[in-house]
């Protein structure tokens, strides 16, 4: 990690879910396999998570001849305020910071979503929060 300041970019969904059912999605091996770091034609080859502050969670999917390994470790969990993980991909030196707040709004839920990244990774910021995007998609598509 570098001394300059995080990059942060930041993604807002609602779901027809409550808080609770949106946060336990993030800690549910059998959920997340479905929809966390999922890709269309991608093959889900693992997904284990120890849902405890200093847990961590490996969740390994083959996409087409690439294998993309999505390891983190939980920082902070406040069902069903607030999860907040270091992130990183195939065991790369670049960590990431990811923070998940869901608020309770009429009629279910909604999750703002923040990844703050080392500022080397800014140009990426249009490509990662399209993929975090697809990511709460594929969690509002499983929840329904």
């Amino acid at each position: 990690m570098t001394n300059q300041e995080k990059f942060k970019l930041t993604v807002t969904r609602r779901f027809e879910r409550s808080p609770e059912t949106v946060f336990d999605a993030w800690l549910d091996p059998v959920s997340a396999s479905k929809w966390l770091f999922a890709t269309p034609n991608g093959e889900m080859l693992r997904a284990e998570i120890d849902p405890s502050v200093g847990g961590e969670f490996c969740i390994v999917e083959k996409r087409e001849d690439e294998v993309m390994e999505h390891l983190g470790e939980y920082l902070e969990i406040d069902r069903p305020r607030r999860l907040a993980f270091m992130f990183t991909v195939n065991m790369s030196d670049d960590v990431s910071h990811i923070t998940v707040d869901i608020s309770p709004v009429e009629g279910g839920s909604e999750l703002t979503l923040t990844h703050a990244m080392e500022p080397q990774w800014a140009h990426f910021a249009d490509r990662t929060s399209k993929g975090w995007e697809m990511i709460l998609d594929n969690l509002a598509a499983t929840l329904a």
